[in-house]
């Protein structure tokens, strides 16, 4: 067997960008709910309001992070005859049913699924949580346990309540960490028999490079942003210990964005900037998975002149509350170098050159056949804890044939190689791997241009770049593909 029996085979969503129902029984405004669509040549956008002039406009959503999101004295807003695409989304909160039933047919252990915390906390701060809101994610997890799916919930997906940044500038302000860990107590002790595995926050790394996404931070200042880190980290150890004193049974891990890194030449000055780049994305899962701040990152604070504002009690309660295993995104490597006018590679927000031994798609992903193997192995020797793949797959302009197919033969062919990589850390290597949940596993709005039309799923859904289309759903070629290789434990790959 190429994976252990109780292998996780499965796929992953986010609620701001499947579920829809943005203002559907009491929920209330998250950031994403802001952010209007773009396209790979050109970015989204945060809408605003001046509260006192009435005074309207938009700034682009990007990753200049030492400015502000939205200009001073406005607020982030919904403005008339502007399209935002989480508002519908794909619509999950009215085709979780049918939704569900797919992913069974497909032979799902797992779903992964983030909980909108504004449609339980609508504000975020409020006293008492929207019962509508818990309501509907009882209805959905009894469907999930219906065909014996497992959720895998996370509970912040880039779904910062709304008021929590323009009242507080988000995770930036200590506050923050009560009405989060108010939030994830009730939901884990309503849920625990529903719900084993839990994240705390997605890619947590974000907040380095897109602090108003993975926060709601609006000020993404240098301090404001170590900040905000410094809360997650807190909120999430808080979050381990109110699970473990709910249930034992219940495991909370940390979800990583993360891409291998290769050097564009053998200069050492190459071999320097991979170094310091990865220890910018693996101080994130020292902290919330190893369970202490590193030195390098300690140094820079105190260089860049960054204070935290902390407790001594934050460091016992990060040691002694770490993740219980390491999840992760990883779409393709990233290639650095010092060189200039090497020619811009681009990703699930990555940067870097091109690698000129790896074929790209449209959006200049690339495809690195070992790519997922080199993750694997570099996160295992250094944490030791159960990994789990939580991301994972490519966006493509999918074509509806006249006869309703979707032949989506590159996608095939992407998770061929990536699913073999990961098969020869498992059973070469001797990782220990938890499960694979394939991004957008029912089409969805892409996180990082707001498009429609850019792809991941195994199942077709029926609407366009500006809220156009019946939202009907129609398996790919993907579908039937995923189907066997579930079937067979991932033995056998092919089509």
């Amino acid at each position: 067997m190429a994976f252990k029996t109780n292998f996780l085979w499965g796929g992953a969503t986010a609620a701001n960008q499947f579920e829809g129902a943005y203002l559907t029984d009491g929920k209330g405004l998250s950031t994403a709910d802001v952010m209007t669509a773009g396209a790979y040549d050109h970015p989204r956008q945060v809408t605003w309001k001046n509260p006192t002039t009435g005074e309207t406009g938009a700034t682009d959503f990007g990753f200049a992070t030492d400015k502000r999101q939205v200009p001073v004295g406005t607020n982030p807003a919904v403005l008339d005859n502007e399209y935002y695409p989480s508002h519908t989304a794909t619509d999950f909160y009215h085709h979780y049913v049918e939704d569900i039933k797919l992913m069974a047919e497909m032979g799902f252990k797992t779903f992964r699924l983030s909980l909108n915390w504004s449609r339980i906390f609508p504000n975020g701060d409020d006293a008492e949580p929207n019962e509508a809101g818990l309501v509907f994610y009882d209805h959905v997890f009894a469907e999930c346990h219906k065909y014996h799916i497992e959720p895998l919930v996370t509970l912040s997906h880039y779904e910062t309540p709304l008021n929590l940044a323009i009242k507080y500038n988000g995770w930036a302000d200590r506050q923050v960490i009560d009405f989060f860990v108010k939030y994830a107590k009730l939901v884990i002790n309503r849920y625990h028999d529903q719900v084993k595995y839990w994240l705390t926050f997605n890619e947590i790394n974000l907040m380095d490079m897109g602090p108003f996404l993975a926060g709601g931070v609006i000020d993404g200042s240098p301090q404001n942003r170590a900040q905000a880190a410094h809360n997650q980290f807190v909120a999430s150890a808080l979050t381990v210990q109110a699970a473990h004193a709910i249930d034992p049974k219940i495991q909370v891990g940390q979800m990583l964005a993360y891409s291998p890194l290769y050097a564009y030449t053998a200069d050492p000055a190459d071999q320097l900037k991979v170094q310091l780049q990865q220890q910018a994305t693996l101080f994130y899962s020292d902290v919330q998975t190893g369970g202490h701040y590193p030195n390098y990152r300690l140094n820079q604070y105190a260089r860049d002149g960054i204070k935290l504002d902390d407790r001594p009690e934050d460091y016992d309660l990060l040691a002694k509350y770490p993740a219980d295993f390491l999840s992760f995104s990883c779409y393709g490597s990233n290639t650095v170098t010092t060189h200039e006018d090497k020619g811009d590679a681009a990703g699930n927000f990555m940067t870097g050159v091109k690698n000129p031994y790896l074929e790209t798609n449209a959006w200049g992903w690339a495809t690195d056949p070992d790519v997922l193997r080199i993750a694997l192995n570099t996160l295992f020797d250094r944490y030791h804890k159960p990994l789990w793949i939580v991301e994972n797959g490519i966006g493509w302009a999918d074509e509806l044939t006249a006869d309703q197919k979707i032949h989506d033969d590159y996608r095939i062919k992407y998770l061929q190689a990536n699913l073999n990589s990961m098969r020869d850390a498992v059973t070469i290597d001797g990782v220990d791997l938890m499960g694979y949940t394939m991004w957008g596993c029912i089409d969805l709005v892409s996180a990082g241009t707001g498009e429609m039309k850019k792809r991941y799923g195994f199942v077709y859904v029926d609407r366009d770049d500006i809220g156009n289309g019946s939202l009907k759903r129609i398996p790919k070629d993907s579908f039937y593909w995923y189907q066997k290789v579930i079937a067979n434990n991932g033995s056998d790959l092919s089509n």
